[in-house]
């Protein structure tokens, strides 16, 4: 019959949240990056479920069919963690394994340190962890890229209006150019910098999309109904969301995994090493011949670290 994927929605901290629901067993939340949704997890789903674990993926603030306050200050990540510790208890969840994946993976961590008691295990795709800096996230990406034709696009994100513009003109176009198998790493990478006349998507050329008819119609859909200024506040709350983060402690005590993707050109495999000294109970596994979008690109691999990483968290009556 397979695994039926249960549609349900719930308010926590203020808002109207969409979430998936599949399995039974053990919970394991999985938040997804910008600009994806519950569904970039697709295949997890059905894996981890038919391993023995009920599978939670929300579409978090900002995507999809959870709301999407128009306040920037709404997506600072104190807001966000809370997002998910009122999901588990509008579910009546006490613990569960939580995993992320690009900004969702930064949730993770994040919530892994605030609510070590509502977290069994973290695990983390692509994204390390690190505490805070001394610079404020985009004074660091100026000084790193320059402000004229290597702009960072983060920065490039911080003006409202003109990412969703560049974005939303041609939402199929958009998808197809940025979910990109690893041999188009090199392309993809080029929308990390814009300036000297070029928006985001300019110096991406031809080429194809690992993402099914399915796939891309399921994204098209949906993100032509809600655009992209939600996932884009992510980014213009990052200087708020640094100033707070540097009250907090910075070390994480709890059973941890980071999966890096070795053709990641946003967040490179090599950045997974500055974790160490911030976790102390790391483990660090690399996909081979992956680029950024690691559990679309290589569903099963992810699949099975995440299963190894719980498996003993499943009731053994479930075998």
């Amino acid at each position: 019959m397979g695994t039926i994927i249960r549609h349900t929605f719930l308010d926590s901290n203020g808002i109207r949240m969409h979430v998936t629901d599949a399995g039974r067993g053990y919970p394991i939340l999985l938040c997804h990056g910008f600009p994806e949704l519950w569904y970039s997890w697709r295949r997890q789903i059905h894996a981890l479920a038919e391993a023995g674990f009920r599978v939670l993926c929300p579409d978090l603030r900002g995507f999809g069919g959870t709301d999407a306050p128009e306040e920037i200050e709404s997506y600072v990540m104190r807001e966000l963690v809370e997002d998910i510790h009122g999901l588990f208890d509008a579910l009546g969840i006490d613990k569960a394994g939580v995993v992320g994946h690009d900004w969702g993976g930064a949730l993770a961590w994040q919530f892994a340190l605030r609510h070590p008691e509502r977290t069994e295990r973290v695990a983390s795709l692509n994204t390390p962890y690190l505490p805070p800096g001394p610079q404020a996230p985009s004074l660091m990406y100026r000084d790193a890229f320059g402000l004229t034709d290597k702009t960072f696009y983060m920065r490039h994100f911080q003006e409202p209006g003109v990412a969703e513009r560049e974005l939303e003109a041609d939402v199929r176009d958009t998808f197809q150019k940025l979910m990109r198998p690893a041999k188009y790493a090199d392309a993809v990478a080029s929308f990390m910098t814009v300036g000297n006349g070029s928006s985001l998507l300019d110096k991406i050329g031809p080429g194809e999309t690992f993402l099914s008819k399915i796939d891309l119609d399921t994204y098209v859909r949906i993100y032509k109904r809600t655009g992209f200024r939600g996932g884009l506040n992510w980014y213009r709350a990052m200087d708020l969301s640094w100033e707070e983060e540097r009250e907090l402690p910075s070390t994480i005590d709890l059973p941890a995994l980071l999966v890096v993707a070795d053709k990641d050109p946003v967040l490179r495999p090599e950045m997974a090493e500055l974790s160490r000294p911030h976790v102390k109970n790391l483990r660090i596994e690399r996909i081979a011949d992956c680029g950024h979008w690691t559990q679309q690109e290589k569903p099963g691999e992810v699949a099975s670290l995440l299963i190894d990483f719980f498996g003993d968290l499943r009731d053994p009556a479930m075998d």
